[in-house]
């Protein structure tokens, strides 16, 4: 039996879960969290806001969804580590081949970090819904970078506060990195990066531990 022409196909959740954070992470990705509606999300993908409100519940939740069940779960150390990739070994890791994996990652992904960054701007208003998040993002950051095992150089001891400056200045670079990454002309995201390791990594301290 041959299917009229204009009969729909139905598309699965997951599939419709997509295609919203997609026309999401461009949309406030060109003009912000408050400059992008929710018609203009529904319309770009082709539902009613009733319907995109089935998906995502509130604006606020879209924000969930492309932040930290999106960007957040996916470049991590546990990535790194079943990579295979040198510095990976799960005993003893290396952070600055954890560093230039995350960086490689991103370089991959270059709208979902311009929403990030748009985000993060507009987050120094206490109003924004995702003002608490980028407050706490660097001790969340030390946090959870501090559940591995990374092999550091035994000069600088245990992975505890020594450390906490050092991951501190990797994520102020990678965010300047990333900025300026996004302007034009842009620079090469990991060639600019593997700068700011050789100082952030000084040698000889860190030759062995790279």
């Amino acid at each position: 039996m041959v299917k009229s022409k204009n009969t729909r196909v139905r598309k699965s959740p997951e599939e419709r879960r997509r295609e919203i954070m997609d026309a999401a992470v461009r949309l406030v990705g060109e003009k912000g969290y408050s400059g992008t509606s929710l018609k203009e999300i529904a319309d770009a993908v082709g539902m009613s806001q009733p319907g995109l409100l089935h998906y995502i519940g509130t604006k606020e939740g879209l924000l969930s969804m492309l932040i930290t069940d999106n960007y957040d779960v996916y470049g991590t150390p546990e990535d790194f580590m079943k990579s295979g990739l040198p510095g990976s070994e799960p005993e003893a890791p290396l952070f600055p081949a954890y560093l230039r994996y995350l960086v490689r990652y991103n370089a991959q992904r270059r709208e979902l970090v311009r929403l990030y960054m748009v985000l993060e701007s507009e987050a120094y208003s206490p109003e924004h819904p995702l003002h608490e998040y980028f407050e706490n993002r660097p001790a969340l950051v030390w946090n959870h970078y501090s559940q591995y095992p990374w092999r550091i150089p035994p000069e600088l001891g245990e992975w505890d506060e020594s450390m906490k400056p050092v991951v501190r200045q990797c994520i102020e670079a990678m965010d300047g990195i990333q900025v300026r990454w996004l302007r034009n002309p842009p620079v090469d995201l990991y060639d600019e990066w593997l700068v700011f390791e050789r100082m952030i990594f000084p040698s000889p301290l860190w030759d062995n531990y790279r």
